[in-house]
């Protein structure tokens, strides 16, 4: 250990340089940062950041289809929403004049290409008319969602209830209020903190600088997404991962330099010991987690890589607002890092831990490795079963709150017309070239009689010729709800089978196409990739690992470990929402399929987040083999010394994903359930009983590295403060033997 007297001889590198640099010019660190952040919020607001949902499937057969409505039936295509018109008692034919003049209102609005004639449901109490608009209004911003009320108004006038579906209806939704998350997360930060500090300061200080780092990340965030397009759950997705790691990151350094300064060594020297050796651990744990997100790229898809991007931008920042922000709040903060106490603080050996709770439970779980081992594998099995039963989807607007017009909406064109008219499938037939009127209308009406006699059809449209003769277009409504599974059945039977046997023989080519339509494809596209966003993210993991740690078998044990605690989490929200199991509970109503991109980012997201306590456990086990040479004493005594820390970051970071349950949206309820459960998963029963229980197992074999290997890796690994206070490189390092 270092005294006051000077740091260890190995800390003189880079990240020594860097703590020892912030600690000693703190308010410029400080003021930097706060530059930063007020530069991020400022751009932001200047550029006007938007985010949407819009999303291509180049080659699919929805994208071709919708290029081609585009190109020959402009008015048809685009986004399309609904204007929904309803009475609870009377007819809607006493009011046919006010409705007619609000749709038209609307077809004047900027962005809008069309509106249809309303169509009125037999009890005359429900209509709705169809409106295409050439971009996403969810792009616009409310004052545009308040111009359509205003075009709407005659028929509010006359006691008509009006609401919005489809894209219009997510343009119209209540922004969701996630600052009453964001503070119940950092309520219960403080609260875990301050009992595990004992003094304001200390606790505050991961709470600031993840604060700090969290916002200048979602400036940075909307300057990115002013210049392309990011999905609407990415500001949320920033701040749940930004504001968890952040905590954490911030935590695992503060509880090394508290340690420090109470050992009596100073505090600008200990600053720079922490960054060089927690801090070390903590980039290598930001680099993984990045990486597992950018591993999204590998899906092909846009839209999913920028969600991992967006993530990436959050924790990157918070990353360096660890090792830069945090030192320099060790040296504002000198010896008094335990002021302003709430109850005297304890400590403990900073090296081994020795004669603690969790040292003296390492030892126990070193009599019986077996057991712990076979106990806790069998228990995150047991947890996994629902996800043999995972029924990817989308989750329509159903599921929604009665509060949001959408929901309204939907519930009304389901009582008015069944609940297949709330997923009309548009079908598109591109006639040959030189097709005569009669033979388009020849096709058309075999197209239409195929179409009707299709198991799952609710009724068919009459196929229309564009005005240019290039196209027929129809519309097919099912007799099943968007998110049931025989829609997505009847979907891909109109695609395989409806329409290539319908125009069979005419050299006409057919397209199946709508947002439903897109949407399944979508999800088809993102499910047959997951297996490749596995293997790059649990590659690249494994490689990060081997080269930070040195050891082959314990990077091949932390991935297949990571594997466990992701199926375990998938069980739970295949259960809670799929089965409905406590549904109900979260403000869910309806069993609902796992939207089609939750189990992709998932895993990128919980991978990710599962070697942060990874290497920050192993950093400390391998500090004391490096040590000692004793793999018994070193994973007991790096247990004793991280068990606490990591406890504490991982209810912390778990009541950061809960307090999001209370989001309106389901998709990041799915989120915060799934990510929640999986880091109190992967804190206790993968760290703290599968882990060490392999560990000891494998006892030597754990630090065996081939000698050709060796000289090939980079050197990644942290250089360890032994017992001396000098560096430490023992003959046994790089084998068993």
């Amino acid at each position: 250990m270092g005294t006051a007297d000077g740091p260890p001889q190995m800390a003189q590198g880079s990240m020594y340089r860097m703590g020892r640099f912030c600690a000693s010019h703190a308010w410029v660190v400080l003021v930097v940062w706060l530059a930063l952040l007020a530069g991020a919020t400022i751009a932001d607001r200047a550029v006007g950041s938007s985010y949407s949902d819009d999303f291509s499937l180049p080659g699919s057969s929805a994208q071709q289809g919708g290029a081609l409505l585009k190109q020959h039936a402009p008015s048809s295509g685009g986004q399309s929403g609904q204007l929904v018109f309803t009475v609870s008692t009377g007819s809607l034919a006493q009011h046919s004049s006010q409705i007619t003049s609000s749709a038209q209102n609307v077809g004047r609005l900027p962005h809008v290409l069309s509106v249809g004639d309303p169509t009125t449901s037999k009890d005359g109490r429900t209509s709705y008319a169809v409106v295409h608009f050439d971009v996403n209004p969810t792009t616009l911003g409310s004052s545009y969602v308040r111009s359509v009320d205003d075009a709407v108004a005659p028929a509010r006038s006359v006691g008509v209830h009006v609401d919005y579906g489809g894209v219009l209806g997510q343009a119209a939704r209540p922004e969701n209020a996630h600052l009453t998350s964001e503070l119940i997360g950092i309520g219960v930060a403080i609260l875990v903190l301050l009992i595990g500090f004992g003094s304001v300061y200390a606790a505050g200080l991961p709470i600031v600088t993840a604060a700090v780092g969290v916002a200048t990340g979602l400036g940075l965030l909307g300057v990115v997404a002013a210049a392309t397009e990011f999905a609407s759950v990415s500001p949320t997705l920033a701040v749940m991962i930004g504001l968890g790691v952040g905590i954490d990151y911030g935590l695992f350094l503060t509880t090394r330099h508290r340690q420090h300064v109470m050992d009596g060594m100073d505090p600008v020297e200990s600053a720079g010991l922490t960054t060089a050796t927690s801090g070390r651990a903590v980039l290598i744990a930001g680099v993984t987690v990045v990486i597992a997100m950018l591993g999204l790229f590998a899906s092909g898809i846009t839209f999913i890589g920028k969600l991992g991007a967006a993530a990436s931008i959050a924790v990157a920042v918070a990353a360096a607002a660890s090792v830069t922000l945090v030192p320099a709040m060790f040296g504002l903060a000198g010896r008094s890092i335990d002021r302003l106490r709430v109850r005297a603080p304890s400590a403990e050996s900073d090296v081994t831990g020795a004669e603690t709770v969790w040292h003296r439970y390492a030892v126990h779980v070193e009599r019986r490795p077996w057991i712990y081992l076979v106990s806790g594998l069998a228990f995150l099995t047991i947890i996994a079963i629902p996800v043999l039963s995972m029924t990817i989807g989308h989750v329509d607007e159903g599921a929604d709150p009665s509060s949001y017009t959408d929901a309204r909406a939907y519930d009304a064109i389901s009582r008015g017309f069944g609940v297949g008219a709330n997923g009309p499938v548009a079908i598109v037939v591109q006639l040959p070239s030189g097709t005569s009127t009669t033979s388009a209308q020849q096709l058309g009406s075999t197209l239409q009689k195929d179409l009707a006699s299709t198991h799952g059809v609710a009724s068919v449209t009459t196929p229309q010729p564009t005005s240019d003769g290039k196209l027929l277009v129809a519309n097919v409504i099912p007799t099943t709800s968007p998110q049931d599974a025989k829609t997505d059945a009847l979907i891909k039977t109109l695609r395989d089978t409806t329409l290539p046997s319908a125009l069979a023989g005419s050299k006409a080519t057919g397209y199946v196409t709508g947002t439903l339509a897109g949407n399944l494809e979508f999800r088809d596209q993102v499910a047959a990739r997951l297996p490749v966003i596995i293997a790059v993210v649990v590659a690249a993991s494994f490689v990060l690992l081997l080269a930070s740690f040195r050891s082959p078998l314990l990077a091949l044990k932390a991935a297949f470990a990571n594997l466990f605690s992701i199926a375990a989490a998938y069980g739970v929200v295949v259960a809670v929402f799929q089965w409905g199991w406590g549904g109900s509970l979260l403000g869910v109503h309806e069993k609902v399929p796992i939207e089609s991109y939750v189990p992709m980012m998932m895993f990128a997201i919980v991978f990710g987040l599962s070697m942060d306590y990874e290497v920050f456990l192993l950093s400390r086990i391998r500090e004391r083999w490096v040590a000692t040479g004793e793999n018994g004493r070193s994973v007991a005594d790096g247990m004793a010394v991280t068990a606490k820390v990591i406890t504490c970051a991982a209810l912390i970071m778990a009541s950061v994903f809960f307090s999001f349950l209370l989001s309106t949206n389901v998709v990041i309820k799915m989120l915060a359930l799934g990510l929640g459960v999986s880091v109190l998963l992967d804190a206790s029963v993968i760290r703290l009983i599968i882990v060490p229980a392999t560990m000891f197992l494998l006892g030597r074999s754990n630090w065996w590295l081939p000698g050709w290997l060796d000289r090939a890796l980079p050197h990644l690994e942290p250089e360890p403060e032994t017992e001396s206070g000098h560096p430490k490189v023992p003959r046994h390092a790089g084998h068993p033997s």
